[in-house]
């Protein structure tokens, strides 16, 4: 089987794609490069390779470099998130 693209050495350069992320409990992103965090609070996600954990207390504006493949509307308050890619 083939490595996924999201675990090359290239998942290290910066972002070439950026879109807006709508929390969603079954909803399904391609895995990101990051996390853009425009307004304040936790952020509820399934990391790439399976494991859902929450991310708290986040701040505004923060850049989180994680890949993964949803992003909660339970647990999620957070706000104005974009998926870079």
């Amino acid at each position: 089987m083939a490595t996924p693209s999201y675990r090359t050495a290239d998942a290290t350069v910066s972002a070439y794609d950026a879109a807006s992320v709508t929390p969603a409990d079954d909803g399904a992103l391609r895995p990101t490069r990051a996390l853009y965090i425009g307004g304040a609070g936790d952020a509820k996600v399934d990391m790439a390779l399976g494991n859902t954990v929450t991310f708290t207390g986040l701040q505004a504006g923060t850049v989180l470099p994680i890949q993964v493949t949803r992003v909660y509307s339970t647990d999620t308050t957070a706000t104005n998130i974009l998926a870079l890619y």
